[in-house]
């Protein structure tokens, strides 16, 4: 279908700042094909100017945006992924410029399949927040994934400029880097090459190899290459290496599961491995939950979602044990463990993060949440208020913790503190949770 003459009218529309119309007809279109990359973006692009402009009536609409979301976050947990993207939809209408919920719109879509309106979502959070790393990542992951690898390599690259420690995005560079890099310097002589080599057999393996894309028969093809070798050599790491990307590109991550984990055996230090390892274990997890969702399993996909959970938390372990020194791995360990129910386990890798200067907000922040799991307010005030240091009070992130330290304060009846955190956050955004009603109940 096409949705050209759809889209000029929506675009006309926003030039027209006639917001809510465009608004109207990114969303018909949406409901049409929710893979529509360049609605979704569009859809992005009215929102965030219809905030800009602040139209009357913004801050009823952003009091009715708390039911969507908790309605959202409902779906993502039970797996319903388009219905939670609807609910995000739903909610964003009102707060446009929440980071949390545009990546959990983006993952919503991503896990639906509809990669193409991901991509746009995470390069709205990219744009929103130059720094977030995770929105970065995600864009690159999904620019990748759509076939766009130039500029997939450009926002790794800024993910790294936000967190130069990311695993994932220094492994997605490397390897994206690494395929560029082959495809375009290696077309380059290729004739010189075919030249030099005798036997055309090995001419079109080494051409397969450097070509960054392989239809599935070719791939096929190379994995019997492979196994050949293989049953020759079943000790050897590297082919089972091989055979998994093999297997993960042929849509069986299973398959590439089961290899890989049989390679870790060999190389047990290997962090790479073992990443790779537990990525594709989850994977498989997710794939799994999925089905018994599809199929109408509840029981099977709540005992599948306790197995990933489990897991995650174990490969953490597994990766931090191997880089004791990372005090990023240390943090996303804490996160897990406040995640899993253990507070005293979070507040022990905390301790070992916590001199790491590029951590020195996100830290405190997690303690702050450990403190409050074991229900020692005072203590997450303070934690809060550390983490508050250096952000601007308009920031989603310094948002949300003057109104948790507005909460913390009127819980324990200090109202008129209460009403300064809240205050701070009024000033900024008159449309952030339920801050009007606050306001108006501390008079």
């Amino acid at each position: 279908m096409d949705f050209s003459k759809h889209l000029q009218k929506a675009d006309e529309a926003i030039r027209r700042k006639n917001f809510d119309f465009a608004v109207e007809l990114y969303r018909q279109l949406l409901d049409v094909d929710p893979d529509q990359g360049e609605a979704r973006a569009g859809l992005r692009s009215a929102l965030k100017k219809r905030h800009d402009a602040k139209p009357p009536g913004r801050f009823s609409k952003a009091l009715r945006g708390a039911l969507p979301l908790s309605k959202a976050h409902a779906l993502f947990k039970a797996k319903k992924y388009m219905a939670a993207a609807r609910a995000l939809e739903d909610y964003l209408k009102a707060a446009p410029l929440d980071e949390e919920a545009n990546l959990l719109l983006g993952e919503s879509l991503e896990l639906a399949g509809h990669k193409h309106s991901a991509k746009a979502v995470y390069e709205f959070v990219a744009e929103i927040s130059p720094k977030n790393a995770e929105g970065l990542k995600r864009a690159g992951a999904m620019m990748s994934a759509t076939g766009d690898h130039t500029r997939a390599l450009e926002f790794y690259e800024r993910a790294l400029q936000a967190d130069p420690r990311d695993q994932d995005a220094l492994k997605a560079r490397k390897n994206l880097a690494a395929e560029i890099s082959l495809t375009q310097g290696n077309l380059d002589t290729a004739s010189h090459s075919r030249e030099r080599l005798a036997d055309a057999d090995q001419t079109r393996v080494l051409e397969r190899q450097k070509r960054l894309h392989l239809s599935d028969d070719e791939l096929r093809d190379e994995l019997r290459r492979l196994e050949d070798r293989f049953a020759d050599n079943p000790s050897d790491p590297a082919l089972m290496v091989q055979m998994a990307e093999m297997h993960e590109k042929l849509g069986d991550p299973e398959a590439a599961w089961d290899l890989i984990d049989r390679a870790k055996d060999y190389r047990r230090d290997d962090f790479d491995l073992v990443s790779r390892a537990g990525d594709l274990r989850s994977k498989v997890l997710k794939r799994q939950m999925s089905a018994a969702d599809k199929d109408g399993d509840a029981t099977r996909a709540a005992e599948l979602e306790a197995e990933l959970e489990a897991h995650e938390l174990e490969d953490l372990r597994a990766r931090t044990a191997l880089r004791p020194g990372d005090a990023t791995l240390r943090l996303g360990l804490a996160r897990r463990l406040l995640r899993s129910g253990d507070p005293d386990g979070a507040l022990a890798e905390l301790q070992k993060a916590q001199d790491d200067p590029r951590l020195r907000r996100e830290v405190p922040e997690v303690k702050a949440r450990c403190f409050l799991a074991k229900d020692f307010p005072d203590l997450a005030a303070k934690e809060f208020q550390k983490a508050l240091e250096g952000l601007k009070d308009s920031e989603e992130r310094a948002k949300d913790i003057l109104y948790t330290l507005g909460l913390l304060a009127e819980r324990q009846g200090d109202r008129e503190t209460a009403r300064v955190w809240f205050a701070r956050v009024f000033e900024v955004d008159i449309g952030f949770r339920e801050v009007g009603q606050k306001m108006e109940s501390l008079r």
